[in-house]
């Protein structure tokens, strides 16, 4: 069993939604959390987009330059059999591209073992 977690945009939830309920993988857990890459903001572009001198003193100003600002994404984590893996990779990437940075990261982790809680038995079907 594998472990695929995936960070994406928190408008794009639906869409991940649907495709995986569409694909066969209604399973998952869905977080709202806080992080940001590592891409950091151009301040000559971003004055030159929005055509001024310098960036405006206010709150917009200062979240358009804080290079620690964190950004709300969503968490996705599914649990599937290892031949399931590229597929499910597949559905979260067509749901989520849109070829800008932010689009998010995909990664995927061995599953070692698994327990049912209720019975404390060790199963091969953790989802």
């Amino acid at each position: 069993m594998k472990e695929v977690m995936s960070f994406i945009r928190a408008n794009k939830v639906n869409d991940t939604k649907t495709a995986l309920a569409n694909g066969g993988f209604p399973a998952y857990t869905c977080r709202k959390v806080l992080g940001r890459g590592k891409k950091s903001v151009d301040n000559d572009l971003l004055k030159a987009v929005l055509g001024v001198g310098e960036l405006p003193a206010n709150e917009f100003g200062e979240s358009l330059t804080e290079t620690t600002r964190l950004i709300a994404k969503r968490f996705f984590t599914l649990i599937v059999q290892d031949n399931e893996v590229d597929k499910v990779v597949k559905i979260i990437i067509e749901a989520n591209q849109t070829g800008n940075p932010g689009d998010g990261k995909i990664f995927v982790l061995p599953i070692n073992e698994a327990y049912t809680i209720r019975s404390g038995e060790p199963t091969a079907e953790a989802y």
